[in-house]
């Protein structure tokens, strides 16, 4: 039998401690989403909302295509209803409500059409270190997407954001610490 030291009881504690953690994060960010929703369609506005199974940044490198920025990957059964919602507006309003916990990112992207009162709420889990690339590329070019698709990598839409900053804590700071790393 293996012997486990007091080292590694307390590494196994803080890894629970750390899932417990995230998983309470998770859950605010869906209950924040649908509350959003809830009080947009109180105010006479048509909301869809989902949760992403996945979310990924995307750099040029990675395909095969000059695409970057945020990949939510929802359900198949939200399909039909993401691509009603976003053939519906144009969106030229969006926020983003985001808190950090453990190195993960929690968001909630709102997407707006006032002409025709229909919003999009995306809520989305992101590992920050992973996005460094994308990040570093979104401040080059000041501006990100959101592109949304299906697991078997259908693209259902996507949406250009001018201020990028409004994804990530420490925006600036990206950079500096990329060009450090030069």
């Amino acid at each position: 039998m293996v012997d486990i030291g007091e080292d590694d009881h307390e590494y196994v504690d803080r890894i629970a401690s750390n899932v417990d953690v995230k998983k309470n994060a998770w859950s605010e960010t869906i209950d924040d989403m649908k509350a959003m929703a809830a009080e947009l369609e109180d105010q006479g506005w048509d909301a869809f909302y989902v949760a992403a199974g996945q979310t990924a940044p995307e750099t040029p490198d990675v395909g095969d295509t000059d695409r970057y920025g945020l990949v939510h990957v929802i359900p198949d059964n939200y399909a039909d209803g993401f691509v009603e919602a976003f053939e519906a507006g144009e969106y030229p309003e969006y926020d983003v409500f985001r808190q950090e916990v453990a190195g993960q990112l929690f968001g909630v992207t709102l997407l707006r059409d006032p002409d025709t009162e229909t919003a999009i709420l995306i809520g989305w889990a992101l590992t920050l270190s992973d996005a460094t690339q994308m990040i570093n590329k979104s401040r080059s070019e000041e501006t990100t997407y959101t592109h949304v698709q299906t697991l078997d990598g259908t693209h259902l839409g996507s949406f250009e954001h001018a201020a990028p900053e409004k994804f990530f804590p420490n925006f600036e700071s990206y950079d500096a610490l990329l060009e450090d790393e030069a």
